[in-house]
């Protein structure tokens, strides 16, 4: 029996689609997977910035139908398919104001993008891997489908629960078909788009930053490592689930959250 390592070829000949790529945590992401070799693409809604490590990029709404399916015919097209499947893409765009804030509009979005986006794919895309009864899924989910921020994000965490389960029952399913599907959760992600939501925070309590920050850390409940995760740490685990050291790994969720949620 061979034991498979961390390498700068692990991922060599895979090819590997990120989704939401361009910024942040996706575009940490990206950067890990090619580094182990692989050839990436990854799609957005904005523009792929100078510098990015994918070999192959769309432009593209995975929030709608035909968004996703030109991110498919295009992937199709250019690379043969995929080995590797990393669903990042999510977001809330529902405005503060509680339940009565999130109109049917706003749920519709919220749903689209974090959870039929990865349900669409899935379904285009995974034919090909059932065929060669080889392939990975990793769907990126979020804390708050247990600890949702009922001020502002109910139909995100309510779309990142459906995420997880929708995650389970594919394992499920794909399992004995040779596929592994997982999930991660992660919590507070300290991304550019974070640090200035901190200054923004800041400047409009006229306070510090690191003030700022830990408002955040409390309206979380506090972080017992006290401090949020970075890019890098989550786009390391996601390496870690997508690569064969993780071989007998399928059907579970990974926490990264510092230890916002208490272990139970």
């Amino acid at each position: 029996m061979t034991t498979a390592h961390s390498s700068s070829a692990e991922f060599f000949e895979k090819r590997i689609l990120v989704t939401g790529g361009t910024k942040g945590t996706g575009e940490a992401i990206v950067r890990r997977l090619a580094a182990g070799g692989a050839t990436v693409a990854t799609t957005a809604r904005s523009e792929l910035p100078s510098g990015s490590a994918a070999k192959f990029f769309i432009q593209a709404d995975l929030s709608t139908v035909e968004g996703t399916a030109q991110v498919a015919e295009r992937v199709r097209q250019e690379l043969g398919g995929v080995d590797i499947l990393i669903h990042n893409v999510g977001g809330s765009k529902t405005p503060d104001g509680g339940f009565a804030a999130a109109t049917e509009e706003f749920w519709q979005e919220e749903l689209n993008l974090n959870l039929l986006a990865a349900v669409r794919l899935d379904r285009l895309l995974l034919p090909p891997m059932i065929d060669r009864r080889s392939g990975v899924i990793v769907h990126i989910s979020s804390i708050q489908r247990r600890l949702p921020l009922h001020e502002s994000t109910t139909a995100y965490a309510a779309a990142k629960a459906a995420l997880s389960a929708y995650s389970k029952a594919l394992s499920k399913e794909l399992g004995p078909k040779g596929i592994r599907v997982n999930s991660i959760a992660p919590g507070w992600i300290y991304t550019s788009a974070s640090e200035a939501m901190v200054k923004r925070l800041a400047a409009t309590a006229g306070s510090d930053e690191e003030t700022a920050r830990q408002g955040i850390v409390t309206a979380l409940g506090g972080i017992p490592l006290g401090r949020p995760a970075f890019p890098h740490e989550v786009a390391e685990l996601v390496a870690f689930l997508a690569s064969d050291r993780a071989s007998a790994i399928h059907g579970a969720e990974y926490v990264i959250d510092g230890g916002t949620i208490p272990t139970v």
